[in-house]
């Protein structure tokens, strides 16, 4: 095949000698046998670089391109078709693929070659084959996708899903969901690829079960597979066997309320919950049927009975992790990257599908893997229903709004309307709900061992499943964000700069206040700062004085601000004032008028010298007659004045008032008068 192509096709030819002398210098770099460690890229640039040295100058890039495809796929057939993907001689093909993945990088081949290549030998190997080629992919995988990924996710995208549906969910658990895992790292946060857009259901995945029917004409009964609640009679049937409430001794029935809550926590055996619990599946697969009334009666029926039954049945933890007290370890590779001794213990928990038949049943119940399935798949669907509360509702309306607001959008082009439901949950089955969810947390994490792990780990996933299901409401919005301009990030670059070079502090900064008369020749200095009237509080003279100096300025001010500064500096005095006098006498106080400034309250007018009043005293007159006779008068008190007048003595106070006559008294003739 190859001599016919180098026949046909000369310039392929000259190709595919370039990628032989590549392939032999690759084995000189890498003389291992296995995936890892990829080529050596400096070693190899110069002969990748001259790859189409040979070729003539007027062929375009398609078609060099396209020699070199045709030149790899050729190598490529030979290699696979002529050697084992066991055989150590085929790391041959993980160097073709590695140089292809640098002629890519390099612009000397398209992008999608390698993918190409990987997914027809996806389709050329086995099971334990394509985990090798998987292998392959997840030690490669960032330099897949680093360059020309829109290119490449397509292939890539096909060549996975072509590969699910070849592995089977039970036997190739583990492998799926590497898979799954290289899918999710590989595309980018925001693809819709693996979205479900309208929010389907997975309603064709039924759980068939055994249960009882009518016996036949023979009188022979029979078991059947049969879907569950398909028809009215067979689930009639099926509750026929359900016991009957309890009643109070004497026949009187108990309450409704009573009676429900002692059917629905009552110990059911394992042949009377086997149609009970196998039933919720149906419900678990499509919860829209709980919309209905009647259903969604029935389901909390079969809930509640079947959540007593996990809280009082013994549980056996079968597992590796048990025996060898460990958690979950990564895959480990060996030297040739195979993966035979693994270690991971969860393929032990893994049921791909429930085993229905009423032998296993009880020993399905005593495993506490199986138990934890169930309530995992209870947890989400009171969750679904949980968010079709009427405040859950407005909330999540309210959010879409206001996305579309962002992305300044109408709200009919942002909302997904197949993922909103009309059915809003009532009340009374919300506390139903949040009970029942609160109940199975405490039965998830009950387990000694990793329980309170289990749980935190399912509850984690079921919260940031409500992002995942808000953005599918939003319509799958982007979440990249645009890059930042050109110009930003030089501007926020030169700021970053400025902000981290060193500064010198100028002598005098700007605004910065003159402290010059702090020194020392000034006037300023710490002598200043001791002068006694910075520490001594000023008296009630100086303060009063203080007042009327800034009254009389305030009579002067030429503007609002200056009235206005005078007049806080004198409430401010008047308050020190009044500090003062009350400390030293309080009764002062009761002195002061708001009418009255201090100075009239606590400087009283001096009163004149006239009118201070005189001190008792005792003023001795004599007076002498005529005839030699004397005449001697006390005045007690104010100054009298005594006058003698023909012989008859009058006694006067100062204000001229005349008092009685004074008896024996004599007084000279010639009208002499004594005054005091």
């Amino acid at each position: 095949m190859a001599a016919s192509t180098a026949a046909e096709l000369p310039s392929a030819a000259q190709i595919a000698a370039r990628l032989q002398a590549l392939l032999e210098h690759a084995r000189a770099v890498k003389p291992g046998t296995g995936i890892d460690p990829p080529l050596a890229i400096t070693e190899l640039v110069p002969e990748v670089d001259s790859l189409y040295d040979d070729l003539d100058r007027s062929c375009d890039q398609l078609y060099k391109f396209a020699l070199t495809d045709y030149a790899a796929r050729e190598i490529f057939y030979s290699l696979i078709d002529s050697t084992d993907i066991d055989d150590p001689k085929f790391v041959e093909v993980w160097n073709l693929l590695d140089v292809l993945l640098l002629c890519s990088d390099r612009e000397q081949c398209g992008g999608e070659v390698v993918e190409y290549l990987v997914e027809e030998l996806l389709d050329s190997q086995t099971t334990d084959g394509c985990k090798r080629i998987f292998d392959y992919l997840e030690s490669r995988r960032e330099r897949l996708i680093a360059k020309d990924f829109h290119k490449k996710n397509l292939i890539l995208l096909r060549a996975c899903n072509e590969l699910l549906r070849r592995l089977s969910r039970a036997e190739d658990a583990i492998f799926c969901g590497r898979v799954f895992f290289f899918l999710f790292q590989t595309f980018p946060l925001g693809d819709r690829s693996s979205v479900n857009l309208r929010g389907e259901f997975h309603v064709e995945n039924t759980t068939r079960f055994e249960v009882p029917v009518p016996a036949d004409q023979d009188g022979e009964k029979m078991d059947e597979d049969h879907e569950p609640a398909k028809t009215e009679d067979q689930t009639q049937t099926v509750e026929m066997g359900t016991p009957q409430p309890p009643t109070k001794p004497g026949g009187k029935a108990l309450p409704k309320t009573i009676k429900k809550r002692a059917r629905d926590e009552e110990l059911l055996s394992n042949s009377e919950l086997y149609p009970i619990f196998w039933r919720l599946q149906q419900d678990f697969s499509d919860p829209t049927r709980l919309f209905a009334s009647e259903h969604f009666e029935t389901f909390k029926k079969g809930l509640a009975r079947t959540l007593t039954k996990f809280r009082k049945h013994p549980v056996v933890k079968q597992s590796k992790a048990a025996e060898d007290g460990k958690r979950g370890v990564k895959r480990k590779l060996g030297e040739d990257g195979s993966n035979a001794q693994a270690t991971d213990h969860f393929v032990d928990d893994y049921n791909p599908k429930y085993l229905t038949s009423r032998d296993l049943f009880d020993l399905e119940l005593s495993d506490l893997v199986f138990q934890r399935h169930i309530m995992a798949q209870a947890l989400i669907l009171i969750d679904f229903m949980l968010s079709l509360t009427e405040k859950v509702k407005a909330k999540a309306r309210a959010h879409v709004v206001a996305t579309a607001a962002r992305l300044n959008l109408p709200v009919s082009k942002v909302e997904n309307r197949s993922m909103v439901y009309s059915f809003t949950l009532s009340e009374e089955d919300t506390k139903w709900a949040t009970t029942t969810r609160s109940a199975i947390s405490v039965l998830l994490s009950a387990e000694k061992e990793d329980g309170r792990f289990y749980h935190r780990m399912v509850d984690t996933v079921l919260t940031r499943d409500k992002n995942w299901v808000q953005w599918k409401l939003e319509n799958c919005q982007t979440v990249l964000e645009d890059p930042v301009p050109a110009e930003h990030e030089l501007e926020a670059r030169a700021g970053v700069r400025g902000s981290a070079k060193p500064r010198r502090v100028p002598e005098k900064p700007m605004g910065a206040m003159d402290l010059g008369f702090l020194e020392e020749g000034q006037g300023g200095g710490l002598e200043a700062l001791k002068a006694p009237a910075r520490f001594t509080d000023p008296t009630l003279d100086d303060l009063i004085d203080g007042v009327r100096t800034d009254k009389l300025d305030l009579e002067m001010a030429m503007d609002d601000e200056e009235k206005s500064g005078l007049e806080n500096a004198m409430a401010n005095k008047t308050w020190r004032a009044l500090r003062q006098v009350r400390a030293t006498d309080l009764n002062k106080l009761n002195d002061v008028d708001p009418a009255k400034d201090l100075e009239e309250v606590f400087r009283p007018q001096v009163v004149p010298a006239e009118a201070e009043p005189e001190q008792e005293s005792t003023v001795e007159i004599g007076l002498t007659a005529e005839d030699g006779s004397g005449v001697k008068v006390e005045v007690d008190g104010l100054a009298r004045a005594v006058t003698v007048t023909n012989g008859e003595a009058n006694a006067g106070d100062g204000d001229g008032d005349m008092q009685p006559p004074v008896e024996d008294a004599e007084a000279s003739g010639d009208g002499t008068t004594a005054d005091t």
